[in-house]
């Protein structure tokens, strides 16, 4: 699930190096913290968070597969 937040937020970016998606265990949830640089933000997010929303959505649906809760932060 990582891989694929990664593939998805470099494939929106203009730097994708600046990429970096950091995994930690919080109860029974996966939480996927996502940074880039702070040029890219707007278009990680999206107009009105959907592009976010999507993200969350695909993430969601790949954990769901595995019997798992994932949640996505993005961060500045």
């Amino acid at each position: 699930m990582k891989e694929l937040v990664e593939f998805i937020a470099s494939s929106l970016v203009d730097e994708p190096a600046t990429v970096q998606v950091t995994e930690s265990e919080r109860d029974d949830l996966t939480v996927f913290e996502l940074r880039v640089a702070k040029e890219d933000l707007g278009k990680v997010i999206g107009k009105q968070g959907r592009t976010a929303r999507a993200i969350r959505s695909l993430l969601t649906a790949s954990a769901s597969q595995l019997d798992k809760k994932a949640r996505l932060e993005i961060l500045e």
